[in-house]
């Protein structure tokens, strides 16, 4: 059984834009690489045509992990979400109760996250500590090099 998972109508764009992309660019450019290296000969000893081929699964199986994933998207209406509590899409203001240093994240699906542009996905170990929390309440985050503390400092939605 597949999971759901929420994104933000630009992030489901994103993924819509590559499975076009690798359906009618990729899929037809592998297509033809296989072809050529059929005319080449004997098959049984042509490394360009095993190559061809592995490339061309490994692209059926990137297509259909995405359509997969479309599948069970939906989208997050984020002006209804809940700013009580941390929940996916919910763009956090965190203290780190050790170093003093405050962060903002937005919490987004795996597909979405980036850490560059301050969004984390929800399935990491920061965005399952937050999840749930309140202003005020503290996570605690076990990580490889211990347990992080972060301060919920303000929740939003934008």
């Amino acid at each position: 059984m597949s999971k759901l998972s929420y994104y933000t109508a630009e992030g489901l764009k994103k993924l819509r834009d590559e499975l076009s992309r690798l359906m009618d660019i990729e899929r037809p450019k592998t297509s033809r690489a296989i072809a050529e290296a059929r005319d080449k000969g004997d098959l049984s000893e042509n490394a360009e045509y095993d190559a061809a081929k592995e490339a061309q699964g490994m692209l059926e199986m990137r297509i259909a992990k995405l359509e997969e994933t479309i599948s069970n998207a939906r989208i997050i209406d984020e002006s209804q979400l809940d700013t009580s509590k941390v929940l996916v899409h919910s763009t956090v203001k965190i203290k780190n109760i050790t170093s003093g240093m405050e962060m903002n994240y937005k919490l987004v699906a795996q597909s979405e996250a980036d850490l560059k542009t301050g969004k984390i996905s929800v399935d990491s170990p920061i965005g399952k500590g937050l999840l749930g929390k309140e202003v005020g309440e503290t996570a605690e985050i076990d990580v490889p090099n211990g347990t992080l503390k972060f301060e919920i400092i303000e929740i939003s939605r934008d």
